[in-house]
């Protein structure tokens, strides 16, 4: 089990690409937290999720 914003998911053994690409977030406006540090996203493709990572994923949004 992942922790990904503070909810368990079923997403271990895939990379974070991966699991992104089965929601909504858009990658190019999105950062990413995994286990305390950013995630830079050329290596979305190569980071594979492991039982007990916690991801923190903040999605920016833009406003006027």
């Amino acid at each position: 089990m992942v922790k990904i914003n503070g909810i368990e998911m079923e997403a271990s053994g895939q990379t974070i690409s991966e699991y992104l690409s089965s929601t909504e977030y858009n990658p190019k406006r999105i950062a990413i937290e995994r286990n305390g540090e950013i995630v830079i996203k050329s290596m979305y493709g190569e980071i594979v999720l492991q039982d007990g990572d916690s991801l923190e994923i903040v999605n920016f949004v833009g406003g006027g």
